[in-house]
């Protein structure tokens, strides 16, 4: 954890400044800071942190089009992000969890707790960098998915798909639930038929296994449950 790539990204250069010092005592390393919402755009897609820590308030692009950004990037959009703003309103922090933010922290904060969010969060990356599902397993951080020990390819959206089922088996995702977490990705309109047309193909490249989604008429698809 400690060599973990954290990323500040606020335009107060004294905040970075702090934040940085705060978690180099906490035993972090790898700390870049940038200073408007462009710049953070572009240093998280070449430098690939493991953390974003996002102000709001940011000149070029705000906090909340730099977080939008990031999770229909697939280049980044497994990258978490906390929101750290002085804005406290409702729906601040609706809007910002709405446009994938996984955790927001309100101006001023505790170093504490700030650490303690970062090290929870990052723990649970690790968690779910493999998932298995039966002879089904998916590597979260290389966007891979082996089956039988044999890799599969699958587009983007057919990987996202499959991770979320694996994740829950049993959980019934909706078509509308689908097309929000895909949001358009792999250069298709996404509406319920393409989400249709995406089982199909993940079936067939599933070959037998693929008989483990399921079909839950009039609400969506599932992995089978497990015994």
């Amino acid at each position: 954890m400690a060599n973990s790539k954290i990323l500040i990204v606020d335009d107060e250069v004294d905040i970075c400044d702090l934040i940085e010092m705060t978690l180099s005592s906490n035993g972090f390393s790898n700390i870049k800071s940038v200073h408007d919402g462009k710049s953070a755009i572009q240093m998280a897609t070449d430098w690939a942190p493991d953390m974003v820590l996002l102000d709001l308030m940011l000149p070029e692009v705000d906090g909340l089009g730099v977080c939008k950004e990031l999770k229909c990037n697939e280049k980044t959009s497994k990258i978490p992000i906390i929101i750290l703003t002085a804005k406290s309103t409702e729906h601040d922090i609706v809007t910002g969890l709405e446009l994938g933010a996984d955790d927001y922290i309100t101006k001023p904060f505790s170093n504490k707790v700030l650490v303690a969010r970062i090290k929870a969060r990052l723990r649970d990356c690790a968690k779910e960098v493999l998932i298995k599902y039966k002879e089904l397993v998916i590597n979260i951080n290389e966007h891979s998915v082996f089956l039988d020990g044999e890799a599969l390819e699958l587009t983007y959206s057919e990987f996202e798909i499959i991770t979320a089922f694996a994740k829950r088996p049993g959980r019934v995702y909706s078509r509308l639930e689908l097309i929000s977490m895909l949001r358009g990705d792999d250069g298709f309109e996404t509406t319920q038929r393409a989400i249709d047309v995406q089982i199909v193909n993940l079936r067939k490249k599933l070959g037998d296994f693929g008989s483990n989604i399921e079909t839950v008429r009039g609400v969506g698809y599932r992995f089978k449950g497990l015994s």
